[in-house]
């Protein structure tokens, strides 16, 4: 529950450790404060806020989601476990907001990342499904249901993937 802000002052605070167990001779506790301050900046940048991102947009909080993911400076630098779930909350506020375009550009990149399981890459391959059934485009509709059917693993999943597959073969 670290805001960038938050995470900043830890860092400062680490440096500030460091450089005054260094002017004070205790060089093994700078260490151990740099790795710290070193685990930090790492941690920064690779994992962001995108676990606390999950706790809100899980709880349906997607402003404050939204607020929390646009804090990551540069989203290819993401773990790839984080990438994923990073491009999947991305994907599912933006068709919150109706913005169908950008919506489809961020599921087809979490599609292409590790995401908790097959039935959730099973589910950015149904939203995919359907936002080329929303421009009646048959041939994508089709090639991500077959994807999308390798991949579901609940009666759930594979009753959508074939209302869809319906739909599509009906245009």
């Amino acid at each position: 529950m670290y805001s960038a802000r938050s995470r900043y002052a830890l860092m400062a605070l680490l440096a500030i450790i460091s450089l005054v167990c260094l002017y004070n001779h205790q060089e093994e506790l700078a260490a151990v404060a740099g790795l710290f301050l070193g685990f930090t900046i790492w941690s920064h940048f690779k994992q962001s806020s995108i676990l606390l991102a999950s706790k809100h947009f899980k709880a349906g909080n997607y402003e404050a989601a939204e607020r929390l993911l646009a804090e990551v400076p540069n989203p290819d630098r993401l773990l790839k476990s984080r990438r994923g779930y990073y491009e999947f909350m991305k994907a599912n506020i933006a068709l919150k907001d109706e913005a169908y375009d950008a919506a489809e550009v961020h599921f087809q990149i979490a599609s292409r990342f590790p995401l908790g399981g097959t039935n959730d890459t099973a589910l950015v391959l149904i939203h995919l499904a359907n936002l080329a059934l929303r421009k009646k485009d048959k041939v994508r509709v089709l090639a991500y249901v077959e994807r999308a059917k390798e991949l579901a693993i609940t009666e759930r999943t594979k009753n959508i993937i074939n209302k869809i597959e319906t739909e599509a073969n009906s245009l």
